[in-house]
């Protein structure tokens, strides 16, 4: 599996014939530094963890130009049908789908969701993180925006995600400490990706804290350079 982060918490998954984006914010994403047609190019299926501007991104776009299916929650899903998304595939916390070559599963996060244009407030259902799963590949698990909570223990019983997404950037989700005692708790992974910051002044600017914090711990931090494919099998 070849995975690029584009900052925030967009990703790109390559596996068999299949381009997978995560919460595809790139248009006024500050840490985004590239070409939406070309981080976007092929892309089978867009993924959205939940119904915030900075997740859902330039969603409407990229599925309009690729033909991609989204899959996001039920809310989210109707929300994007108003806005001319043509091929989406609802869902809810617990409830796994079968994408053709590769599953998702939808798991709790501790969040918000309100999708603000102008003075209107839509509120878009429950947060969740997100379970890939294909055959002879690593599992993903993005964990969304979220705080840790003790029920993350179940989805490592459940579902012994091989590569986790991890939020670390503090005031809207996990810090640094939360996030390093989360994947150390509840989770054996192969390897840990933070994300969602070095974005906005307002969130941390580096994952160093998170590394620190991850130290003696035996699990592999992976901090990719933004763009740049790695690959983790």
């Amino acid at each position: 599996m070849r995975i690029v982060w584009f900052g925030h918490s967009a990703f790109r998954l390559e596996f068999s014939d299949k381009i997978v984006l995560i919460d595809p914010f790139f248009t006024g994403n500050p840490a985004f530094e590239g070409d939406v047609a070309k981080a976007s190019e092929g892309t089978t299926h867009i993924l959205i963890t939940h119904g915030h501007a900075d997740h859902v991104g330039d969603t409407v776009e990229i599925a309009a130009r690729t033909g991609a299916t989204v899959v996001a929650n039920f809310e989210v899903c109707m929300w994007l049908a108003t806005k001319g998304v043509a091929k989406t595939d609802p869902m809810n916390s617990g409830g796994t789908t079968d994408q053709g070559g590769f599953s998702v599963t939808f798991v709790r996060a501790d969040h918000s969701a309100t999708m603000i244009e102008g003075d209107v407030f839509t509120p878009l259902g429950n947060p969740n993180g997100i379970v890939i799963r294909s055959p002879g590949e690593p599992s993903v698990y993005h964990m969304g925006d979220t705080d840790l909570f003790g029920d993350m223990t179940l989805i490592q019983e459940l579902y012994a995600p091989d590569v986790l997404m991890v939020p670390v950037g503090d005031r809207f989700t996990m810090g640094a400490d939360g996030a390093a005692f989360a994947v150390k708790r509840f989770f054996k992974p192969k390897a840990v990706i933070p994300c969602h910051y070095g974005s906005f002044p307002i969130i941390a600017a580096t994952a160093d804290a998170f590394v620190a914090a991850m130290e003696g711990s035996g699990v592999q931090v992976v901090v990719p350079q933004k763009g740049t494919g790695l690959r983790i099998s």
